[in-house]
Order: C-alpha cells, then sequence, then structure tokens
C-alpha cells in the first residue's frame, strides 16, 4: 500500500479515525437485531439467531485480533487499520443485501476476522504518547468511541426506523470512508526501527493471553479485565431485545437511549477524566468506576419504566472511567516494540467474552423472554452483570492493595 503523505502522527489523526470508525458501528446497533428477527418467526427464534450472529464475530476475532496486532508490530499500524476499514466495509454491504441467516453468520465471520481497528488504534495512542500520559490519552480515546454512540445509533435507529437495511448501506459508506482518509491522510505512527519480526507461535490467542498475563504489574488484571468485558458484553448482546420485550421499544427508542450512552460517555472520558486523575489516583477511580458500573447493571435490571434507564445512564457517570485506567497499566507493562501484540492480547480477550457473553446473557434472556413485560426476573442477564462487575471491583481493590507499583501513572 503506497504511504501517505509525510505527516508527523499525532493523536488528532487517530481520534478521526476513531471517531468514523464507531460511527459507522453505532450505526448499526439498534437494528442488528432486528434484521436477525426478519429471518426468524418467535421472540425464542430471534434470540437464538441472535446469539449464533454475535457469536460469529466475537469467535473470529478472537482469533484474528493477536494475529493483526501482531502484523501492525512487523509492518506499521496504518495497514493493519486499512485491512480493517476494508472488512468493516463489505460486511456492512453484505449485511444489507442477506437474504438468508447463513450469510449474516458467515458475513460476521469474515467481520471478525479481519478487524482489530480497537487495539490497533489504542497501540497507535501507545507508539505516540509518553507513559505518564497514556491514561488521559486512551480516555480522550474513549471520548471517541462516546461521540462515535452518540450519533450512530441515532441516526441508525432513525434509518431503520423506515428500513432496517439503511443502515447498514450508511454504514458501509462510512467505512468507506474511513478507509480514504485512512489511505490519504493518517500518518504511520510506528517506524521502522521499532518493529519486530512477526512469529505465528507467539501471535496465536492463547501464547497472546499467556504473554499478557505474565507482563510485570500485569497479574489478575487481566482477570478483572475479562469480569468487566464479559458484563459489558451481556449488557449489548441483550439491551436491544431486552428493552423490546420489557418496554416495547423498537430501533429509534434503541437509538435515542444509546444517545444518552454516548454523552455520558463523552462527558466522563473527555472531560472529567483529567481533572479526576489530577484529584484522585487512578487506583481509587478504577474502583469507585467499576462500584458504579454495578449499580448501574442492577438498575437496569430493575427498572420498571423506559425513562428509568435513562435515570440509570445519567448516575452511571464514573461507570466508563476504569477502561483508561487498567489500559494505561497494560499499556506501560509491554515493551514499546509490543504494543500492537498487546493491544492485540486485549482485544483478543475481549472478544472471548464477546463469544461467552451471548451464550450466557442471551440464554438467561431466553429463559426469562416469555413472562410478562412487568416480571423482575426479566432483568435476569442484567443481575448477572451486577454480580460480574462486582466481582471485578473485589479484584481490582485487592490486586493494587497488594501490587501498589502496579498503580498507573
Amino acid at each position: 500500500m503506497s504511504p501517505s503523505p509525510t505527516r508527523t502522527p499525532a493523536m488528532g489523526f487517530i481520534m478521526a479515525a476513531v471517531l468514523i470508525d464507531m460511527i459507522s458501528i453505532g450505526l448499526m446497533v439498534p437494528v442488528l437485531p432486528h434484521i436477525v428477527g426478519t429471518f426468524t418467526h418467535s421472540n425464542d427464534e430471534q434470540t437464538s439467531a441472535f446469539l449464533l450472529v454475535t457469536m460469529a464475530f466475537g469467535v473470529a476475532n478472537f482469533f484474528g485480533s493477536p494475529i493483526l496486532g501482531a502484523l501492525s508490530d512487523r509492518f506499521g499500524r496504518r495497514p493493519v487499520l486499512l485491512i480493517g476499514f476494508a472488512g468493516l466495509a463489505l460486511s456492512f454491504f453484505v449485511t444489507a443485501m442477506a437474504t438468508a441467516l447463513w450469510m449474516l453468520v458467515a458475513v460476521r465471520l469474515f467481520s471478525g476476522a479481519m478487524q482489530a481497528n480497537v487495539a490497533i488504534a489504542n497501540a497507535y495512542v501507545a507508539d505516540i504518547t509518553p507513559p505518564q500520559d497514556r491514561a488521559r490519552r486512551f480516555g480522550q480515546l474513549g471520548a471517541m468511541f462516546g461521540i462515535g454512540f452518540i450519533l450512530g445509533p441515532v441516526v441508525g435507529g432513525w434509518l431503520g426506523h423506515y428500513d432496517v437495511h439503511w443502515p447498514f448501506l450508511a454504514a458501509g459508506c462510512m467505512a468507506v470512508l474511513n478507509w480514504c482518509y485512512g489511505f490519504f491522510v493518517l500518518p504511520e505512527s510506528l517506524p521502522p526501527g521499532r518493529r519486530t519480526a512477526f512469529n505465528w507461535k507467539k501471535a496465536n490467542p492463547i501464547s497472546a493471553l499467556r504473554g499478557l498475563a505474565a507482563l510485570k504489574g500485569v497479574g489478575a488484571l487481566v482477570v478483572v479485565i475479562a469480569l468487566s468485558s464479559l458484563a459489558q458484553f451481556m449488557l449489548h448482546m441483550t439491551w436491544v431485545l431486552y428493552t423490546k420485550f420489557r418496554f416495547g421499544w423498537g430501533s429509534l427508542e434503541v437509538g435515542w437511549s444509546l444517545f444518552a450512552v454516548g454523552i455520558v460517555s463523552v462527558l466522563s472520558q473527555g472531560v472529567l477524566l483529567k481533572p479526576l486523575l489530577a484529584r484522585f489516583s487512578a487506583q481509587r477511580l478504577a474502583v469507585i468506576s467499576m462500584t458504579s458500573a454495578s449499580l448501574a447493571y442492577l438498575g437496569f435490571g430493575l427498572a420498571t419504566e423506559g425513562w428509568m434507564m435513562y435515570v440509570v445512564i445519567g448516575l452511571n457517570l464514573l461507570g466508563g472511567v476504569a477502561t483508561a485506567a487498567l489500559q494505561s497499566v497494560i499499556s506501560n507493562a509491554a515493551p514499546a516494540t509490543e504494543q500492537g501484540k498487546a493491544m492485540g492480547a486485549v482485544s483478543s480477550l475481549n472478544s472471548l467474552m464477546a463469544v461467552i457473553a451471548p451464550l450466557v446473557g442471551l440464554t438467561l434472556l431466553a429463559q426469562v423472554s416469555h413472562l410478562p413485560a412487568g416480571n423482575l426476573l426479566i432483568g435476569l442477564p442484567f443481575f448477572a452483570c451486577a454480580a460480574l462487575q462486582a466481582a471485578a471491583m473485589l479484584t481490582t481493590l485487592f490486586f493494587f492493595r497488594s501490587h501498589p507499583a502496579a498503580q498507573p501513572a
């Protein structure tokens, strides 16, 4: 691939790429379960089919992410990001034209194998940021995720209100735009002198996760990331169907709820994180954040009216700031020549949780989907999320108490 014009890598470049990427992904979030529903005939069938589709992406991404992360350590971040943007665009267009459930499964497998955009973006940030500033920079990147989830789901929900295929066509066009931005504008962040040889043995997901856990100062934080990620993915996998069964929400209502989530994410990671890090240790902030998230999951499961979901979203203002602190610990522990592999391993771990999450979350939801809308047991998946996040919080608390040197700067 021809290099982009010579530019000095800067935070603004990767933030723009992530923003466009998240808008395109956000467009499909409110409508993917509904497009799956066009090939099914009941709530139980729709839940099972959505489980299959989401698992396909997670399984492929579990194996693909550490390989793509290691390839980015060898060939640079930009070529791997371009591969991800291209795979994403193709998957959106095929989804829009799908005429059978097997097509959705096949394209999600392809998309999962081709995409490690989040991991590579985090490695890009680590390339251009000194260790002491990485928590704040990861928070800025998280804010871009939030803005993407402000714009994407609202537009996707609005388009899906008229036709469930339109958001995927729009998302495909956004992904093509991002590929053009990456090809013509985005500079490379990893200089040739810091690149390392590709090793298939170390690039497989099992070796990558072992290497991640072996990094000095990381250890049990791998378990924390796994538990938190599992809870978050269970929320993602069940949100659309849960709100449909519970409150009768459609794609438009889901889009607005995710708009609210995006607003809170931008405020917490893009605005509040820097002053909070100046006042509190990242250790304490991570524990507070996980406690807030645990209570939020519980609140979602107990909500009896749609408006209550918005109240819980607003009260969970600090629920997402732990991610930036934990990412900074891992990034600082990894050598400069292996940031892609480390971030790829984190992405692979997240993908493994994305495989397990629908198995757990959608199975729990399927067990209670026949109950009346007012029955609190319909919130069972969110009660499980609250327990997982509480376990992650306690593990983090004990880990930082026993490893004070692992506290992020």
